[in-house]
């Protein structure tokens, strides 16, 4: 139920969530209790839920599932995209479904409770997802109360209260602390993620972790290279230090432009020394506003696993307007208008025409937008890794 002068809860609601702009949508909580405050979004995706609960892109976010069946595969310990979920929580259509998979280790529900985090079910998500379409990503309070007692003044000032995602700088709460060696290999049925092995006669990337997905770090191995994952505010000497052959800058929450008051100079200076860079989401923001653009907030943003994607510039030979079938998740984009001269525009949504990809003239330099170690198309967008990799030497 979706309203804005419902003060008390239906029968059998023991779920919240409140808009800033006032509005009230009930629901049956699941998973942990409490509250948490923060960004509502929809992601169009039908499979993957676990993962983007993990996934350190959507700190800050609550996620709005726009398939009605959610729970459907359970949950497990490989599927894990970082140490721990990231997402502050969920809102689906239906109660979460009884898993029916052979990996299935936990019930989707059972799991949301043990990682803190909470859900909302029995809500009409489409008409949530026309609001978000139509009046942009609201701030909003999610609360689950079993017995269905909420204080909807505080939750609404705590909603109105939030200072939003727009210069936020969240990477530096979601990156690791420690430099270290990513020695996991590709997953294999019955076997999971086996340690890797020839590590030293790998092309050197250096990742800088600005919120990365863990599939990056297995794509970059699996094209070839040996992995240090660094914290976000690594500095360019300390960088140098580890002698690599290429950067990678990773995904990440948060709005670019405030994680790049100090990721930008370091990755200028890594330019000027004519560094292999490649980029994905946060990572390709903050290469092109170090390349002279800018970044701009999304009016809803893109998140799901069916965006198509075209390659319209660069140097692609024969699959020159190629499409692809890519996984998106980000409410900030790069800005067309602003890429400098220096700057190609290599791939472009075909939902609506935003930035997708650059190139920068005269350097190894390169980054997209969605998300290629995602695999919707499923191989569709392999082929940056392996340009990446291939071209380290």
């Amino acid at each position: 139920m979706i309203d804005k002068y419902i003060p008390e809860a239906p029968k059998g609601a023991t779920g919240i969530l409140v808009l800033a702009d006032g509005t009230v949508i009930w629901g049956r909580g699941f998973g942990a209790t409490g509250s948490a405050v923060g960004e509502v979004c929809f992601n169009t995706a039908m499979t993957g839920y676990q993962e983007v609960m993990t996934d350190p892109s959507y700190a800050g976010q609550v996620v709005t599932f726009t398939f009605p069946h959610i729970g459907n595969v359970g949950t497990n310990d490989e599927d894990f995209e970082a140490d721990a979920p990231h997402a502050l929580g969920c809102i689906v259509r239906e109660d979460v479904t009884a898993p029916s998979n052979f990996r299935d280790q936990k019930p989707f529900d059972v799991w949301m409770t043990e990682q803190g985090r909470i859900g909302l079910s029995g809500v009409d998500t489409r008409a949530l997802t026309r609001r978000i379409r139509e009046a942009g990503a609201p701030n909003a309070v999610i609360a689950h109360d079993p017995d269905g007692q909420f204080d909807i003044d505080d939750l609404l000032a705590k909603a109105r209260g939030w200072a939003g995602l727009e210069g936020a700088d969240l990477a530096k709460t979601v990156t690791g602390h420690q430099t270290k060696i990513w020695d996991s290999g590709i997953w294999r049925l019955g076997h999971g993620y086996d340690p890797l092995e020839g590590l030293e006669a790998r092309s050197h990337v250096v990742a800088m972790d600005f919120g990365a997905k863990r599939n990056i770090f297995r794509n970059l191995v699996k094209a070839g290279a040996k992995v240090t994952v660094v914290p976000a505010e690594t500095s360019y000497d300390d960088i140098m230090a580890l002698e690599p052959a290429g950067v990678f800058l990773s995904n990440g929450p948060g709005d670019p432009a405030a994680t790049g008051e100090y990721a930008v100079g370091v990755i200028k200076q890594l330019l000027d020394a004519d560094m292999p860079i490649f980029g994905i989401c946060l990572g390709h923001q903050m290469l092109a506003l170090a390349a002279g653009a800018k970044t701009v907030k999304m009016h809803q943003g893109h998140r799901g696993a069916n965006h198509p994607v075209q390659r319209v510039g660069g140097d692609w030979g024969d699959t020159e307007n190629l499409v692809e079938i890519t996984s998106m998740n980000h409410g900030f984009a790069v800005d067309s208008e602003t890429l400098p001269d220096t700057v190609i525009e290599t791939h472009k949504s075909l939902f609506d025409g935003s930035n997708c990809g650059i190139s920068i003239t005269g350097k190894r330099a390169f980054g997209v937008q969605y998300h290629p170690e995602a695999s919707p198309g499923p191989q569709d967008s392999f082929y940056l890794f392996e340009k990446f990799v291939g071209g380290l030497g």
